[in-house]
């Protein structure tokens, strides 16, 4: 007699278990962060050549993901009559994640009319001699 009154009460509980369970709303996970998603300005198409006028400054701007290890750097010497590196910077897309990447924008000044060339390097880990991947850009300074 004790038997069933155990397996009755047993199976009350299954019952009340899986109808609790197939009531229950799943939510959705947690934001990893708070932050709102960013837009990144657009990458430079090398196959455009760049014009700029004396005096102004111009970007350029590369897809990067410096958490790979994986970097861009200048191939070859600027020519720097006719341009100036002023500065670079990383922006990474937001929300940050492991593993997501964001760009590497290029800050240059035109400083004389005339026409060069930009080579950026993509440099794997490890390696400061051989680049994986070779970007080219044409200047023109009017």
């Amino acid at each position: 007699m004790k038997r069933i009154y155990l397996v009755l009460i047993a199976t009350t509980l299954l019952i009340s278990c899986a109808t609790l369970l197939s009531t229950v709303t799943p939510t959705s996970p947690p934001n990893p962060t708070s932050e709102p998603p960013n837009v990144l300005p657009d990458t430079t198409n090398p196959s455009q050549p760049i014009t700029a006028n004396l005096g102004e400054t111009f970007d350029i701007v590369l897809v990067s993901n410096p958490t790979t290890g994986y970097r861009w750097n200048l191939v070859k010497e600027l020519d720097t009559n006719t341009i100036q590196l002023v500065g670079q910077d990383y922006l990474p897309q937001r929300p940050i994640l492991v593993g997501s990447g964001g760009v590497d924008v290029w800050t240059f000044r035109a400083v004389k009319a005339g026409d060069t060339t930009i080579v950026f390097g993509y440099y794997p880990p490890g390696n400061n001699t051989e680049p994986s991947e070779t970007v080219t850009f044409s200047i023109h300074v009017e």
